[in-house]
């Protein structure tokens, strides 16, 4: 590991050290590689080509004409990127839908600002995370040969 040294004011010292205490940091130094990571990861996901998995929350009233139904057909319309969803009744009005999504990051957006932007929508957030998932055929169980798959 290589050690560097850096000047910083001491606002956003004590920030960083408040970061840490409410995260759990060990140290200054996982706290910064921390963010470094995150920074390379946003700068990967504006690539549209990105492989990524993502998971997209969305609240959503349940009593908007068709809603449930178009939310359902843009799923079957990009059956290409769900991999699972998991429906959440939170109370008379509201529903939170959340899906786990992979493919490209370019296309994984397009899919969640469709989504995001229906009439009825409260709230959606997107969580991406660069990744390349191998394929590749592997054992089971003691099976050899396994054909190409995702796991989910």
């Amino acid at each position: 590991m290589q050690r560097i040294a850096i000047a910083i004011d001491g606002d956003l010292l004590a920030a960083v050290d408040g970061l840490m205490a409410r995260s759990g940091y060990a140290s200054r130094s996982e706290a910064f590689r921390d963010l470094a990571r995150d920074m390379m990861d946003r700068e990967t996901l504006a690539d549209p080509k990105t492989e990524c998995v993502a998971a997209l929350s969305f609240v959503y009233d349940r009593a908007t004409r068709a809603l449930a139904s178009r939310l359902t057909h843009a799923h079957h319309d990009r059956h290409d990127l769900p991999v699972a969803s998991l429906h959440v009744r939170l109370d008379r009005e509201a529903c939170l839908e959340v899906s786990v999504l992979h493919g490209p990051s370019g296309a994984i957006e397009a899919f969640s600002d469709a989504l995001s932007t229906q009439r009825g929508g409260r709230y959606a957030r997107l969580h991406a995370i660069p990744v390349r998932v191998s394929t590749a055929g592997h054992k089971h169980g003691g099976r050899s040969g396994d054909p190409s798959h995702f796991h989910a």
